[in-house]
This record gives C-alpha cells, structure tokens and sequence, in this order.
C-alpha cells in the first residue's frame, strides 16, 4: 500500500519579492502563449492578494479570478489593469538583436 501524499503546488506561494514576480511573468511572456501568461498574471495577482488587486483594477474578484485561470481570454484592458495593480508594465522592444 502506498503511503506518500503529496502537498498540491501553489506558485504564488513563491511569489514573494518583486523581482522574482518580474521574472516569473518575463520568462511567462517568453513562453508566447497568451494562455499561459495569463494565468502567470493570475499567479502574481494571487500572491499579492487578489482582493487589493480587484479593488485597486475596478474589476470584481469573482470576474478576475475566471479572467486569470488560463482558460479564458481575457481583454487586454483587463490584463493591463491587473498588472497596473500588481505594480508592473509590459514594454515593446525588436525582437532583431
């Protein structure tokens, strides 16, 4: 009989300094999935406590929580809210080095 249990994984448990948030969505962004960085956006969101950042976005928690999961597609509006409120920006740079 198999005796190991296992603790679910939570990423915003990590989450814990701005830097590591910055580098958590920049290597998120890399993947070029929209998906994915959307629910990476829900991560940061999650750690810095998804009510202040409801509140400080104008969007309602239950509405950002289903925004967020990575299974909708969010507006950018809404994205660019959240990450005003998590205190971070998307910036545009080539891609020719």
């Amino acid at each position: 009989m198999n005796t190991e249990t296992y603790t679910p994984w939570d990423t915003a448990e990590l989450l814990t300094d701005d830097e590591t948030i910055i580098e958590y969505l920049r290597a998120a962004l890399e993947e070029n999935d929209p998906a994915f960085f959307t629910k990476a956006v829900g991560n940061v969101a999650r750690a810095k406590g998804m009510t202040s950042i409801a509140q400080e976005a104008q969007l309602g928690r239950p509405s950002l929580y289903k925004a967020l999961s990575g299974e909708r597609d969010p507006r950018i509006g809404t994205v660019m809210k959240v990450l005003e409120a998590i205190g971070v920006q998307l910036t545009v740079e080539s891609k020719v080095a």
